[in-house]
């Protein structure tokens, strides 16, 4: 057990002070880029709003790729994912852009990388058109379920309402059991959006920072409760 703690620090950059609970939850708090593993991302740590971030946008020529940072040495099957982000659409970005952000679990690299994934779009939440703000948090299952096809095939029943704003910090639960999954939001005491047929079945992977190559993001805190 001690050697398995030992390496999961190394490996991972774990919070001294989480070390005690180490075998009941993994604290990586995202303020050295030793920590993650960047796909098409350019990212630094820097102060934002007050608090210790890491802030990541997509790396140049990388508008139409897949923008990931992933948590290196860390398997995820159930159990509680908290985090804090912060989205909001990059400069320069397409009029469509919305600050999407949020995060991927049970993250898999074939030919290309296949997840399930919750994640926001902070600026639809307070637009004066309400089929927009009904957009303002998503579930997807990639590459297979994409928004739009969940949209077309099963209107709002992957999507949901959340107040927020852009470029605010927010904080973000993910509770996974089997099949289904729980989004909680700005803590929330009820799930803001349940899917219990998460569409990659009762697998098991990595976890990842998700963002559009749109987004200025920022995250702080991961927290993986693992299920004993």
């Amino acid at each position: 057990m001690i050697k398995k703690l030992m390496t999961i620090a190394i490996v991972m950059a774990i919070n001294p002070a989480a070390m005690s609970k180490a075998s009941a939850q993994t604290t990586i708090p995202l303020n050295s880029l030793d920590q993650v593993e960047l796909v098409n991302i350019d990212a630094e740590i820097l102060t934002y709003k007050s608090k210790t971030a890491l802030q990541v946008k997509a790396a140049s020529g990388a508008e139409k790729l897949e923008t990931l940072v992933m948590i290196p040495g860390l398997s995820f099957k159930n159990g509680v994912i908290e985090i804090e982000v912060s989205g909001e659409p990059a400069p320069g970005a397409i009029a469509q852009a919305r600050g999407f952000v949020g995060l991927a679990f049970r993250v898999q690299k074939r030919e290309q990388y296949e997840y399930e994934c919750f994640y926001l779009r902070p600026t639809n939440a307070r637009a004066d058109n309400q089929v927009q703000r009904n957009h303002s948090l998503q579930y997807v299952s990639h590459p297979e379920y994409p928004w739009h096809r969940l949209r077309k095939e099963t209107p709002e029943k992957y999507e949901s309402y959340v107040d927020m704003l852009p470029g605010e910090w927010i904080k973000l639960r993910i509770e996974v059991s089997g099949t289904t999954a729980k989004f909680y939001v700005g803590g929330a005491k009820q799930p803001n959006l349940i899917v219990s047929d998460l569409k990659r079945g009762d697998s098991e992977g990595g976890i990842a920072l998700w963002m559009h190559s749109s987004t200025l993001a920022h995250y702080r805190n991961l927290v993986v409760y693992p299920e004993p």
